[in-house]
């Protein structure tokens, strides 16, 4: 992960930071994109440029408490990246379980229009899907969501096990992508209703005081009659078998499926 991270960060951050070298190495990078480019071009000339989006919905100003940025990754042809405009670094941080916090898994469901778009065609939901990694597995100090495709390993066993998921948390019946991993299914077309991190904190035994050795992956689910939902997946870090809870592992930023021929 932090190789494709640093991927990213070489690219673009050449435009704001002396070497390409010292931008690889910065845990800071993409906090400077988003605060010290996209931010004041979206608030002095209305354009959110080397961002995608940035949206201050409570205002320029205040909106920069709930606002976020969503910027093309650099690694495949469609990932995107969701990162909340004020100062955040990660899963572990307070303010994401804060009362009132903005729901940054809501924002960068409906941001997935942008990995349509790079895609071709409207993905089907089941196939889209939102990641945020560990403390441990990540290289950037900045909170941000994974917005790309669901691996088809990984949604062919979802689909498989469609059944085994319930209301609540419990353990997902088989590995995915090498790793435990516990679910829980949620219905809605949208994650409004339901905040990700809370669910996790309050959901899972021991996660709210540990909050940063946790992954988070959200994949979008349609039942047989047509019902939205989501299927919420957590891994917790384990060091004795290499588990750095890369909830990003379960994505494919080389894959998204072509639109059906007409």
């Amino acid at each position: 992960m932090a190789a494709r991270c640093t991927a990213l960060l070489a690219a673009v951050l050449v435009v704001s930071v002396p070497t390409i070298a010292t931008a690889g190495a910065d845990p800071n990078a993409l906090w400077a994109i988003v605060h010290d480019k996209c931010l004041p071009d979206e608030q002095l000339h209305d354009d959110p440029a080397p961002c995608a989006l940035v949206d201050l919905s409570g205002g320029k100003d205040a909106g920069q408490q709930t606002g976020y940025a969503v910027l093309k990754d650099l690694v495949g042809n469609n990932q995107f990246l969701l990162i909340p405009t004020a100062r955040i670094a990660g899963i572990e941080s307070p303010e994401v379980l804060a009362p009132g916090a903005a729901n940054y898994f809501d924002a960068a469901w409906r941001a997935r229009t942008f990995v349509d778009q790079r895609a071709g065609w409207s993905l089907p939901r089941d196939w889209v899907s939102l990641a945020i990694n560990s403390a441990d597995a990540r290289s950037q100090n900045q909170l941000h969501i994974h917005i790309d495709c669901v691996s088809a390993p990984v949604r062919s066993a979802l689909n498989e096990h469609a059944g085994d998921i319930g209301r609540r948390w419990a353990p997902f019946p088989v590995p995915l992508a090498g790793h435990p991993y516990q679910a829980i299914a949620v219905e809605g077309d949208n994650l409004d209703a339901v905040n990700p991190f809370v669910a996790l904190a309050d959901g899972v035994p021991g996660a709210r005081g540990d909050m940063g050795s946790r992954t988070l992956v959200v994949v979008g689910t349609e039942a047989p009659d047509g019902t939205p939902g989501f299927v919420i997946l957590a891994g917790q870090v384990d060091r004795a078998t290499g588990d750095l809870a890369e909830g990003e592992e379960l994505q494919d930023h080389g894959y998204c499926p072509p639109p059906p021929a007409t």
